[in-house]
């Protein structure tokens, strides 16, 4: 069973927050605690404007949020990371060798593919990501 989840992209400000707290608000009663971070996040740095109001029309504040910087001992504390593209698994398994095996894309269990990056783009960019984004989650809560 899965207890602490840790989702990654690269900036921490746009994708893994917006899946962090879908799946907060979706998961809240099954005692799983969502964390972000980013592999060069923009540390401190809140959810982009287009990200939170999507995460807004959802009844979801997501405020508070932070962006932070991905560190081996997240990646080691983490029962399951899931990333946003290939390229982020690859750079965290080289990153932390230990933790091949318990890396995955959100999309895995649909289209297995990468979930482009709406940062500096317009919001339609964003309410695409944010679909696919949500699909991802709802793949996952079987298994959570």
């Amino acid at each position: 069973m899965f207890k602490r989840v840790l989702i990654v992209c690269m900036g921490n400000i746009c994708r893994s927050p917006t899946a962090e707290y879908l799946f907060r608000q979706r998961m809240e009663s099954r005692g799983v605690s969502f964390s972000s971070a980013g592999i060069g996040a923009l540390v401190g740095r809140p959810m982009d404007a287009n990200a939170l109001q999507l995460l807004a029309e959802d009844g979801i504040d997501g405020s508070m949020h932070r962006a932070h910087q991905l560190t081996p001992p997240m990646l080691r504390e983490a029962d399951l990371i899931l990333g946003m593209e290939k390229s982020h698994l690859g750079a965290m398994i080289q990153f932390s060798p230990e933790i091949n095996g318990k890396a995955y894309l959100l999309d895995k269990w649909l289209n297995g593919t990468d979930i482009p990056d709406p940062y500096r783009q317009h919001r339609s960019a964003f309410e695409h990501v944010h679909q696919i984004i949500t699909q991802g989650v709802s793949s996952w809560e079987p298994y959570l």
